[in-house]
């Protein structure tokens, strides 16, 4: 199975797609940039905890695909198991990253020639960083990643360039366990601090774009 792509138009899309535990509702963001001239990357963001309210239209996780799409990357939001049309039900993080591993073939069945890169928001990006080795991920972003609910320890550490975006007044993660956890890391990912800011980035999400692309654009432009 894969994405037959180049039929598509540029924007949003909605697919259906197959997950190990039944179908998989996705929306995948096509630049407006012709497909010879978009990025050589395809990005891949996860949203947070299905359940407590976490869906792919969450609008820190929209506002990912919607920048990287933006800067000429193929981006892909998805509902993790039980939540939306997505079947299945929720597995502790492990049927999730299994159906995440399994978007990461598909986009590499679809998109041969770019790099794979994985984004994730809370609960997501625990998943994002829990796939990123298994799937040669290219780039991780972590964006207020819950360090003291989840272990970022049970799996091998990502070996590409790992950015961490994370609000100074958040009230869900414990901001200064995110600050200690990058700083006892033998290779520290880039942390980004976003001053007055909460979990949910409200009045900061234009902030948060703006960011992304500053990071990011440099990068895409090497490719």
């Amino acid at each position: 199975m894969s994405i037959d792509w180049k039929k598509l138009s540029a924007g949003e899309h909605c697919l259906t797609l197959q997950g190990a535990a039944g179908n998989i509702e996705a929306k995948l963001h096509l630049p407006d940039s012709p497909p010879e001239k978009s990025a050589k990357a395809v990005v891949i963001c996860c949203h947070p905890h299905p359940q407590f309210g976490g869906t792919m239209t969450n609008k820190v996780v929209h506002t990912l695909a919607k920048t990287f799409s933006k800067m000429g990357v193929p981006a892909l939001r998805f509902n993790f198991r039980g939540i939306g049309l997505s079947e299945g039900s929720y597995d502790d993080g492990k049927g999730e990253s299994e159906d995440l591993l399994l978007l990461c073939e598909l986009i590499r069945k679809s998109w041969p020639e770019q790099d794979l890169w994985l984004a994730g928001f809370s609960f997501g990006s625990w998943i994002a960083a829990s796939c990123a080795s298994a799937s040669d991920a290219k780039q991780l972003l972590s964006v207020a990643p819950p360090v003291r609910n989840f272990s970022f320890s049970e799996f091998h550490n990502p070996t590409c360039p790992w950015l961490v975006l994370m609000g100074e007044q958040d009230d869900v993660v414990e901001p200064d366990s995110v600050f200690d956890w990058v700083s006892s890391q033998e290779k520290p990912p880039k942390l980004i601090k976003f001053p007055e800011t909460g979990h949910f980035f409200h009045g900061q999400i234009v902030k948060l774009s703006n960011v992304l692309e500053q990071h990011y654009q440099p990068i895409i432009d090497d490719l």
